[in-house]
C-alpha cells in the first residue's frame, strides 16, 4: 500500500500541477461538500464462522436496501441474507446461530450512545418478517439461542418469546424521572459509557439487569425554542457533591418468572460500573466502585439466592478508571484484566482462588486494550504504545506471558476489530500524512488484502495547497518533560518571515490528541487557516495519556492548574522561536478544551491575543458528578481546587480578545456554564463576542450549523489575530 500512495503522489506530480495553481480549502469544501471525507468500511460485520461478513446495501435505482454475505478472503459477494424494497432499516444485529435479524429503523437518539428504533425480526429460514413491539424500544438483544429478544420500553424491561409469539413484561415500577429498569440513567451513561443495562447469561435463563432509582437525584431543564412558548424538557443530572440514583442490580429467573436482587453491600452511595457473566451459567460479575472511585472490588453473585463474594479488590491513591477489559477463563477461578497497579496499564492474569497475579506485559508503556482471548490456543491479542506514546500497535502474548509477537510492525496508529475465530483481523490504520487503509490481516499479522485504501482522498488532498505537518516537542512548565505536539506551518512556509499561531488543545485527564495517526475532524479546518498565513500548534500537557499513571494523574484535585501553565509554557517558548509573532498567539478548544482555552485566557494575560472557547466548564461545581468526582472529589472536601482554577473567578485577568460558543440545549456541558461566564465578564467589565446556538447540543451540529460555527470562529480570528 505504501507503493500504492507513493505511485499515486508521483502520478499527481507528474500532472505538472503547480504550486499557484492548486486550490484553497474552504468552509464549503469542509462541512457543506464534505470534500475531504474519508471512506471506512461501513456495516463491515464479521459472521460467527470466521470466513464471511456482511454489510449494508442500498441500492438507489432498484430502491432496495439488503445485507449482503461477502467472503472475507477474497471480497467476493455470496449471497443476501435479506433484501427489501419497503423497511428503510439503519442498522441490524444477527442472532447468535445467524438464523434471524433484528432490523432497526425509523432511529431516535436519546442522548449520546442511547437510540430507541422500531424493531424487526427476520427469520432467516421461513422468510417471516414480524414486528416486535408497536412502539419504539431501546436495546433489542436476541437470546443466546435467538428465541427470545430482551427490550426495554418506557423504563421498564421486557421480553419477547418468538416461538409463542408472547411478550412478558419482567418489571412494571419504571416511571420517567424515577426509576429505570435495564437502562442507564444519563450520568452512568456519558461517564461510564454505556447505556445498555441489562445481560443474558450464557444459556439464556436469567436476565441480569440494573434498576435506578432516580427519586432523590436532581432535576435539570433545558429549554427548548420554536413555538410561541418554549418548551421545557427536564431530566436528572447530578452535580458534583449531589446525590446520585440508588442503584440495585437484580436477575430475572426466565423459568420460574422470579426476580432476586444481587447483594452489593449495605452502603448506596456507590457505583456498579459494570456487570458481566462469569462462565458459570449461574454466577454475574458485579463491580462495586466507591464514591471517591479509589477502590473497586469485583463481586461473583449467585443468580438464585443473590449472594455474593468478594474476588478481587484494587486500591489506588488517586482514582481508577472503568473500562471492557475483562475476560473469564474457562477454569472458572481466573480472568484477564488490565489494570495501572504498577503504574502503568499493563495486562494481569488473577486466580482468586490461589490469589495468584501475573503481569502479562511487565514495561514502561501502556495497554490500550484488550482486543480478543483466543483460550482455544491460548493467545490473548492486545493494542499498546509500547515503542511511543504516539503508536498503537497489535501485539499477542501467551496466557503465561511468555512469546510476545508484534503482529503490526508498521509505525503509526493501528485499529483492531477482531473476527471471530481469531483467523483474521480488521486493522484501521493510518499516519500523520497518510489517510486510513482499511486492511484485512491473518493471525499472524500478513496482509491479506486492502479493503479500502481512501486513495481518492489522498488524489483530492494533492489538488490543496496543504500545509506542512509533522511532530514535534515542547517543555513543561516545569522544564522536566517532553511535551508532544504536531505544527501545521504554511504552504511556502519561510523561516524568515514572522507567522501568528493559533493553539488548538482538548487537554483532559488521561485524553491524547497528539498520536501518529490521520486527523480529521477539525484537521482540514486547521489546514485552512494555515492557507491563509497561521501556524497551527497542538501539544499534549500534563495530565494527557498513553505516559503512565504518573503522568496522567498529576493533575489530580486540581484540574486546569498544570493544564493551563503547560500551555501558557509552550506560548512562551513559540513566542521566542524566530519564525513566531510572539504578539498573535491565540487558543481554542471545545469542552473541557474550551474550560482550558478560558483558563487561559484569563490567566495568561498578554500571552494570547485571542480565544475562543466552545462549550466550555466554566466551574467544575456545574459539571456532573462521576466525572468530577473522579478528578477533583467533592466540593465541600476540596475548595481551593475547585475555586483555583475555575474560569468564572478568574474574569478579572482577560486582556485578549475571547468568543464563548455554546449550544443552549447541551444536556453535557449546560449553557448554564456559559451563561455564568457572561454574568462575571459583565460585572467585570469585559468585552467579549459571544455566539449560542438555540436547541443544539455538546456536538452543535445539524443542517447548517457547523457552516455557521466555523465561518464566526474564522471571522474572529482573521479579525482578532
Amino acid at each position: 500500500m505504501r507503493y500504492i500512495l507513493l505511485f499515486v503522489a508521483l502520478a499527481v506530480s507528474h500532472l505538472s500541477i503547480a504550486q499557484d495553481t492548486k486550490k484553497q480549502i474552504t468552509l464549503q469544501d469542509i462541512w457543506v461538500d464534505h470534500t475531504f471525507s474519508a471512506k471506512s468500511v461501513p456495516g463491515f460485520n464479521a459472521m460467527k464462522d470466521g470466513q464471511r461478513y456482511t454489510k449494508l446495501e442500498k441500492n438507489d435505482k432498484a430502491k432496495t436496501i439488503e445485507i449482503g454475505i461477502y467472503d472475507l478472503s477474497t471480497g467476493n459477494k455470496e449471497r443476501s441474507a435479506y433484501i427489501s424494497k419497503d423497511l428503510d432499516f439503519q442498522s441490524y444485529v444477527f442472532s447468535d446461530d445467524e438464523q434471524k435479524i433484528l432490523l432497526l429503523s425509523d432511529a431516535n437518539h436519546i442522548y449520546r450512545r442511547s437510540t430507541e428504533y422500531i424493531v424487526h425480526v427476520y427469520d432467516m429460514k421461513t422468510g417471516k418478517l414480524s414486528e416486535l413491539d408497536e412502539e419504539k424500544v431501546l436495546h433489542a438483544s436476541f437470546s443466546p439461542d435467538g428465541s427470545k429478544v430482551a427490550f426495554v420500553k418506557n423504563n421498564d424491561l421486557y421480553y419477547k418469546d418468538l416461538i409463542k409469539n408472547e411478550t412478558v413484561q419482567i418489571t412494571s415500577d419504571g416511571k420517567w424521572n424515577y426509576v429505570i429498569n435495564g437502562n442507564c440513567d444519563w450520568v452512568y451513561e456519558e461517564e461510564f459509557g454505556f447505556t445498555k443495562a441489562f445481560q443474558w447469561s450464557k444459556d439464556g435463563k436469567y436476565i441480569a439487569f440494573y434498576r435506578f432509582d432516580e427519586s432523590r437525584v436532581k432535576e435539570f431543564t433545558l429549554q427548548l425554542y420554536g413555538g410561541l412558548y418554549p418548551k421545557n424538557y427536564t431530566y436528572k443530572y447530578p452535580k458534583a457533591g449531589e446525590d446520585n440514583s440508588i442503584v440495585r442490580i437484580k436477575v430475572y429467573n426466565l423459568k420460574n418468572g422470579v426476580t432476586t436482587e444481587m447483594s452489593v453491600g449495605r452502603e448506596t452511595d456507590q457505583y456498579i460500573p459494570r456487570i458481566k457473566w462469569s462462565n458459570e451459567s449461574d454466577k454475574v460479575c458485579i463491580y462495586r466502585l466507591n464514591r471517591l472511585q479509589n477502590k473497586l472490588d469485583l463481586l461473583l453473585a449467585d443468580a438464585d439466592n443473590g449472594s455474593s463474594e468478594v474476588i478481587y479488590t484494587e486500591e489506588n491513591k488517586y482514582y481508577i478508571d472503568i473500562n471492557d477489559n475483562l475476560e473469564f477463563m474457562d477454569d472458572d477461578h481466573s480472568f484477564l484484566f488490565t489494570s495501572e497497579r504498577d503504574g502503568y496499564n499493563h495486562l494481569y492474569s488473577w486466580d482468586w482462588k490461589s490469589k495468584s497475579l501475573d503481569d502479562l506485559t511487565p514495561g514502561k508503556y501502556d495497554i490500550d486494550n484488550i482486543v480478543g482471548i483466543d483460550k482455544k490456543s491460548k493467545v490473548v491479542y492486545y493494542t499498546a504504545a509500547v515503542n511511543s506514546p504516539l503508536e498503537r500497535k497489535l501485539y499477542s502474548v501467551r496466557l503465561n506471558g511468555r512469546g510476545r509477537k508484534t503482529l503490526t510492525p508498521e509505525d503509526g496508529t493501528h485499529s483492531i476489530t477482531p473476527i471471530a475465530g481469531y483467523q483474521y483481523f480488521l486493522d484501521q490504520y493510518s499516519r500523520l500524512n497518510e489517510p486510513p487503509i482499511y486492511y484485512l490481516r491473518d493471525a499472524s499479522g500478513e496482509k491479506v488484502r486492502t479493503l479500502e485504501d481512501n486513495i481518492a482522498l489522498a488524489v483530492t488532498m494533492s489538488k490543496y495547497d496543504l500545509g506542512k505537518v509533522k511532530f514535534t516537542t515542547f517543555k513543561s512548565a516545569n522544564g522536566k518533560d517532553d511535551l508532544n505536539a504536531y505544527m501545521i506551518t504554511p504552504p511556502n512556509f519561510d523561516k524568515s518571515k514572522k507567522y501568528p499561531v493559533l493553539m488548538y488543545q482538548y487537554s483532559g485527564p488521561g485524553s491524547q490528541q497528539v498520536a501518529d495517526r490521520f486527523y480529521l475532524g477539525n484537521y482540514f479546518w486547521h489546514q485552512m487557516l494555515a492557507q491563509k498565513g497561521y501556524i497551527i500548534v497542538c501539544a499534549d500537557g500534563r495530565g494527557t495519556g498513553a505516559r503512565g499513571e504518573e503522568f496522567k494523574k498529576q493533575t489530580y484535585l486540581k484540574l486546569g492548574d498544570l493544564e493551563s501553565k503547560d500551555q501558557m509554557a509552550i506560548a512562551k517558548q513559540l513566542a521566542s522561536m524566530s519564525y513566531v509573532d510572539g504578539d498573535r498567539i491565540g487558543i481554542w478548544g471545545w469542552s473541557y478544551g474550551g474550560f482550558m482555552s478560558s483558563t487561559c485566557m484569563f490567566k495568561g494575560g498578554d500571552l494570547f491575543k485571542a480565544g475562543i472557547a466552545v462549550a466550555p466548564v466554566t466551574h467544575w461545581a456545574l459539571y456532573d458528578n462521576i466525572y468530577t468526582e473522579r478528578y477533583m472529589r467533592k466540593p465541600v472536601d476540596n475548595k481551593d481546587g475547585y475555586n483555583n482554577n475555575a474560569p468564572i473567578t478568574m474574569v478579572d485577568g482577560l486582556t485578549g480578545k475571547f468568543l464563548l460558543v455554546h449550544g443552549t440545549a447541551d444536556d453535557n456541558v449546560h449553557h448554564q456554564n456559559s451563561m455564568m461566564l457572561v454574568d462575571a465578564l459583565r460585572t467585570a467589565g469585559k468585552d467579549f463576542d459571544s455566539e449560542f446556538y438555540p436547541n443544539k447540543a455538546h456536538g452543535i451540529s445539524g443542517g447548517n450549523t457547523r457552516y455557521h460555527l466555523f465561518k464566526r470562529m474564522t471571522d474572529f480570528i482573521l479579525n482578532n489575530l
